[in-house]
């Protein structure tokens, strides 16, 4: 279980447009989808990482506490399905339904999306305020499989509370650690081969 640190983006940043298929069915836009949001948190997971398996019970709570007040989640998974069939579209849709996942989950076929947020790992969080200016990116809190750190999403919700308080984005923020995205042969992007 080799861990990847994501690349953390910079704050600021625009969120860069999103329109893929909605593996449940339909398809997502990411502009048409924040219109009357307070924000949006962009994760980046997949179906087999252990990091993902960790954290998912937690996850859903969370979006659904956040989603109420106006805080939309999306997840989208970029592996390379080929040579991990169980991060399929179909394997996909299995997870939604397992997990109860109560936001869109998007299949990144081409890879550009993941590229274009400069995602590294699984999973990866991107919080963007109602300019969809990036104000949060980085862990979902400190536990990670096996170091018995109780699992509650602290980061994430500090910085979103933060946030919807008219708050300044957290001075620190801390890289969130995964399995590494599973670039197709040949499409991994220079900021990752490091």
């Amino acid at each position: 279980m080799a861990a990847t640190r994501s690349t953390m983006l910079e704050l600021g940043t625009k969120a860069p447009p999103i329109q893929l298929p909605i593996v449940t069915g339909g398809d997502f836009d990411l502009y048409r989808y924040t219109q009357h949001s307070k924000g949006i948190v962009v994760l980046f997971i997949c179906n087999h990482c252990p990091y993902v398996h960790h954290i998912n019970e937690t996850l859903v709570s969370v979006a659904n506490t956040y989603i109420n007040k106006g805080i939309p989640f999306i997840a989208i998974s970029s592996n390379d399905a080929t040579k991990y069939p169980e991060d399929s579209p179909e394997k996909m849709i299995d997870v939604v339904r397992k997990q109860g996942y109560p936001f869109p989950y998007l299949y990144d076929e081409s890879q550009a999306i993941a590229k274009a947020y400069r995602a590294a790992c699984t999973p990866d969080f991107y919080f963007f305020d109602k300019q969809l200016s990036l104000y949060y990116r980085g862990q979902f809190d400190s536990s990670r499989p096996g170091n018995e750190i109780e699992v509650t999403g602290r980061d994430l919700t500090t910085a979103i509370d933060g946030y919807l308080n008219q708050e300044k984005a957290p001075e620190i923020q801390v890289p969130s650690i995964g399995c590494s995205i599973k670039w197709k042969a040949g499409n991994e992007p220079e900021y990752f081969l490091y």
